[in-house]
């Protein structure tokens, strides 16, 4: 059975939206790019990407007609199967040749679920209705978070008021140039 990878793209004071509900704060973090080969070395054991509707739509925008060379991460983003949590989409076109699997009902039971039939990991990005429910239901395994130096001062945090507490062990920090910094945690039992 894989493990669940949520990873999330943060400020340095916690925040993966701003106060408006927008994410261009890492948009215009040029550094991000330094972390493609900490994103490939994590994608080797990924054996699935789940997202929420929302990301799966911001993805299907950009991901299929990434530029490779540009963007080391659009191959295995491309070959890797997708799946989309979803209980208003009926069908999750990804490019000409691709589409994603959706998955209604339950996103945690979806989850589970996947975990049992899919070899390898699971990776989730953004998707933060997906990932509270989760979080809420200890199905997360491990939280990478993407540090951008930016600080926002507000806006929806990483964990929504009400998570339960749950202890988790820094198991890798990796630091690229113009402070971006990518902390690994794994999930304490």
């Amino acid at each position: 059975m894989g493990r669940v990878i949520v990873e999330q793209i943060v400020s340095i004071d916690g925040y993966v939206e701003d106060a408006q509900g927008g994410i261009g704060f890492f948009f215009d973090a040029q550094e991000l790019e330094a972390t493609d080969q900490e994103q490939l070395r994590m994608l080797r054991s990924v054996g699935a990407i789940v997202f929420g509707a929302r990301t799966y739509r911001m993805f299907a925008d950009y991901w299929p007609q990434a530029d490779p060379v540009a963007e080391p991460v659009a191959v295995p983003i491309r070959e890797l199967p997708k799946f989309v949590v979803s209980s208003t989409l009926a069908a999750a076109p990804w490019d000409a040749d691709q589409s994603a699997t959706v998955l209604g009902g339950d996103g945690v039971a979806a989850v589970r679920g996947l975990r049992e039939r899919i070899d390898g990991d699971l990776v989730i990005w953004g998707s933060l209705t997906l990932v509270d429910a989760l979080l809420g239901a200890g199905e997360v395994d491990i939280l990478r978070l993407r540090v951008v130096p930016v600080l926002l001062g507000g806006g929806r945090p990483l964990a929504p008021p009400g998570t339960a507490p749950r202890r988790w062990r820094l198991a890798r920090v990796e630091s690229f140039g113009g402070g971006v910094a990518v902390l690994e945690y794994h999930a304490l039992a």
